[in-house]
């Protein structure tokens, strides 16, 4: 498992990453004292099983960095560790895992653990796709790289039509909006699926994306993604959702106004 530890006192982190390590053997611990810095290591692709985070901190503090770890790390649980009990109520509005006062010990955090544990961090798949907030895709905890932005956009899409087969007249509408289906679009969009099929093959990935002669679709049983578990009604993915899905791009704002009437 791993895990990120969040507190501007050095020497309070210290504490709480020996008291992680301490509850969960063998376990990778990256502290961080600053959580500008940590959320940047987030954005940057880090994607802790879980974040033990201080609530009063300098600049940014705890509850908005869960805020914001949310949107780019959907399956990361948060912790707090902190020495005020009066943030509880509005840190579990937010849908927060645990909640420890300081100072903290191995056998608090074990407890926290064994409560994770009862609701599993993974599926066991090794593609995991984030559509709450911004969208994201990992392979085995890393992010997949694209070769160009259009190419993440077409498989977000193949991801929201849920295993549906696409034509390419459907696709060129949807990510040239402004523009008719001509031959350059098309020759544009075929860019596109190469660039796309190449990315996801150099992730190992390449098995999700299916092609027929004139369609596309994903294969949504080799992934573990937030928006079929929410679909699924899985307590942990509704518990995740924060009202974004897929936030860059509009097209998206559909399927986020038929999230928003599941609730």
């Amino acid at each position: 498992m791993n895990f990120i530890a969040v507190d501007d006192e050095p020497l309070v982190l210290n504490v709480i990453i020996k008291a992680i390590q301490d509850a969960a053997t063998g376990c990778t611990v990256q502290g961080f004292t600053n959580s500008a810095e940590a959320l940047d290591a987030v954005k940057s692709g880090l994607a802790p099983d879980a974040a033990f985070l201080d609530i009063e901190m300098f600049g940014l503090n705890g509850l908005e960095l869960a805020k914001l770890i949310r949107e780019y790390s959907n399956n990361t649980k948060i912790i707090f560790v902190t020495g005020y009990p009066q943030y509880a109520l509005e840190a579990y509005s937010i849908h927060v895992r645990g909640y420890l006062l300081k100072p903290v010990t191995a056998e608090r955090v074990r407890e926290e653990l064994d409560e994770l544990g009862r609701a599993p961090l993974a599926s066991g798949k090794r593609i995991r796709v984030q559509s709450f907030g911004n969208f994201e895709i990992f392979a085995d905890g890393k992010p997949v790289h694209f070769g160009l932005a259009k190419s993440k956009e077409l498989l977000a899409y193949l991801i929201d039509r849920r295993g549906a087969s696409v034509n390419t007249g459907e696709l060129c509408a949807v990510l040239w909006e402004q523009k008719p289906c001509s031959l350059s679009v098309k020759s544009h969009l075929r860019t596109l699926v190469s660039d796309l099929a190449r990315s996801l093959s150099g992730a190992d990935a390449g098995d999700i994306l299916l092609k027929k002669r004139n369609s596309f679709s994903v294969d949504c049983s080799r992934m573990d993604c937030d928006l079929y578990a929410f679909l699924r009604r899985e307590p942990d993915a509704i518990n995740t959702y924060t009202g974004e899905y897929m936030k860059q791009y509009a097209w998206a704002e559909m399927t986020l106004a038929s999230l928003e009437q599941l609730l």
